[in-house]
């Protein structure tokens, strides 16, 4: 066989192994247990490192962008802040979490994902619907888990250098390996951006935006690097540690400041071992932090640093086959430091949680139910239940009900100035059905959900202090399909939503601003011997920008294309042009979204 002829098939036998892992992945954030996405009865999306390598993704957000359920709001390019939403609740209604560690700023409620290097990433799993009984608070809208890369198997390299527009240059590099008991990976990578003038604001008396006129280059700089290395002892135990740091440097349009340097870091270890033949125990800590150092035209004028830890124990025991009781221990303890005085800086999360997964014939049964205990609004408890049945021929119907909440960050409760000790947590229940189906490599599913909320937490001008103030319902639908041949590549991604702003006074009945109602994703992939290309179509339908629903932003529709092409064995080359047709569109109003761009990388993977 000729070397051209067995880099094909080389790269043929690869897409081929990769196929069933990415049809059925196996996943871990909707149960705190390991079952295969098809087993699931609740709506996941798993983004695996195949699928990010294809894509060419360069930001964790672009990567989410377009899956179903998920709408992005953001304040400019590369590195600016962005909002997600999921299933139409609030941006910090979206638990997230690194490796099993919760992360996110708990004076702000939200996660940083610009910041999140994508070139550590090996699988994003995305949870659809509430997960309080879970996981306590925040997980109104579901659950985002990032892992970092594990490694494992003979010794690996990676290397990857590229640039393009806004003479933006990136550059990775990684080394993996393990055997058959212990597994490491160490990674690191940098991205470097003039950027491009991120917002058109308006400063006063007429404010908007970013409430100023700052026609320049809006520049990112981002440094990180991970770790992880676990072992598994004779026993079967097993020990996993994990690290990952993000540096970064950006620089934004703003009246009051204009520019950040801030630090992400998550460290994390697990103990799992089986004390009994049907018992397993998993002891895991970790720490969070998120740090943000503020100027003005290079002057220092604010610093803002979140640190969490957590603690959890957890007992899952097979009480009889295909039966699972699963016992768990949270704690969390968070604290608020800076220049700014808060006058309570800390505060000591616990809880209690229990489910129970059963099988029986075509049917699945899930039941959870939790206690959450803060010295800040007493005692929560959260519920969920979900029931599967398998109708034949691949198809699945399955329905789900659940509650959940959400505490009041620092900035609601004790920002000087602005905060409101008083406030209550945000709570809601949520009812879903769904259809899925399989057919070979094809796989197919139809949701459909609503959810309430209530207490939603919102600026009163009676007390000019936040309050409990709102109520919202969100009803949607969301469709997926994936397609996967020996050559070709197929994933769609529909959702249509209708958020409903339900509270009294001159905004109830209006849609909640910055969330697309309908958003449509279109990938296809083909090989042909050493070559690959693909596109992606995405079309995000009209949102408003405000809750008076009196600045419209239109939809929009942008195609990226990209080509990759081997070179050797270990070396290719990877070209994508994104936002072809240089569509000019804002997802938040008056902050500006990249044109068309264009992006070289040259990539060495060892095999």
């Amino acid at each position: 066989m000729s070397k051209r002829r067995l880099l094909a098939a080389a790269l043929l036998s690869c897409s081929r192994l990769s196929l069933a892992a990415e049809l059925d992945p196996v996943v871990v954030t909707a149960t705190r247990t390991a079952q295969t996405a098809d087993q699931s009865l609740t709506s996941i999306t798993v983004i695996t490192r195949p699928e990010i390598e294809r894509r060419q993704a360069r930001s964790v957000q672009d990567l989410m962008r377009g899956a179903a359920g998920v709408s992005i709001a953001s304040n400019g390019g590369r590195g600016k802040t962005t909002s997600v939403f999921l299933r139409g609740t609030e941006a910090d209604h979206v638990l997230v979490m690194v490796d099993g560690v919760k992360v996110g700023s708990a004076t702000l409620g939200t996660t940083a994902f610009q910041d999140i290097p994508i070139e550590q990433v090996e699988r994003i799993e995305i949870v659809r619907g509430p997960r309080s009984s879970l996981y306590g608070s925040e997980a109104i809208g579901g659950v985002i888990q990032i892992f970092t890369r594990k490694g494992g198997g003979p010794p690996a390299r990676h290397v990857s250098i590229g640039g393009g527009s806004d003479r933006s240059i990136e550059a990775a590099a990684g080394l993996s390996g393990g055997g058959e008991r212990a597994w490491f990976a160490v990674g690191a990578s940098g991205a470097d951006t003039d950027g491009f003038n991120a917002c058109d604001g308006r400063p006063s008396p007429d404010g908007a935006g970013c409430f100023t006129t700052e026609p320049d280059r809006d520049g990112y700089r981002n440094r990180s690097i991970s770790v992880r290395a676990g072992y598994r002892f004779d026993n079967g135990a097993a020990i996993d540690l994990h690290a990952l740091r993000s540096r970064s440097h950006n620089q934004f349009d703003g009246a009051s400041v204009n520019e950040a340097d801030s630090a992400q870091q998550v460290l994390g270890g697990s103990l799992r071992f089986a004390p009994l033949a049907r018992w397993q125990m998993t002891l895991a800590a970790g720490r969070s932090s998120d740090r943000s150092d503020n100027s003005k035209d290079g002057n220092f004028k604010s610093r803002f640093e979140t640190v969490r830890q957590s603690l959890s124990l957890q007992n899952d025991i097979g009480i009889a086959r295909d039966q699972l009781v699963t016992l768990g221990a949270d704690y969390q303890d968070d604290r608020v430091g800076g220049t700014t005085a808060y006058v309570v800086d800390s505060r000591h999360v616990s809880g209690l949680f229990v489910q129970y997964q059963g099988t029986f014939g075509a049917h699945d049964t899930q039941l959870s139910l939790r206690q959450d205990i803060n010295p800040q609004f007493g005692h929560r408890v959260t519920g969920s239940s979900a029931w599967g049945v398998a109708l034949g021929k691949g198809l699945r119907l399955v329905a789900s009900f659940g509650t959940a909440f959400k505490a009041p960050t620092f900035n609601e409760l004790y920002f000087p100035g602005f905060g409101n000790p008083d406030l209550r947590p945000e709570a809601s229940r949520s009812v879903e059905i769904g259809l899925r189906g399989r057919s070979g490599r094809t796989w197919w599913s139809l949701d459909a959900y609503e959810s309430r909320i209530d207490d939603l937490i919102a600026f009163d001008s009676r007390i000019f202090a936040p309050a409990n103030v709102d109520q919202a319902r969100l009803r949607g639908i969301e469709a997926v399909a994936a397609i996967r041949l020996d050559r070709w590549y197929f994933d769609a991604n529909l959702t249509l939503l209708d958020p409903k702003n339900l509270s009294a006074g001159a905004n109830g009945g209006n849609v909640l601003p910055r969330r697309a109602r309908q958003s449509l994703r279109l990938d296809a992939d083909r090989t042909f011997g050493r070559h690959r290309f693909g596109a992606t179509l995405f079309a995000a339908g009209g949102r408003y920008d405000d809750l008076a629903n009196a600045r419209a932003l239109d939809g929009y529709a942008t195609l990226d294309l990209r080509a990759e092409a081997i070179l050797t064995r270990d070396w290719q080359l990877l070209a994508q042009i994104e936002n072809l047709f240089d569509k000019d569109y804002q997802t938040t109003a008056l902050f500006n979204s990249p044109g068309r761009s264009l992006t070289l990388t040259l990539r060495y993977r060892s095999s």
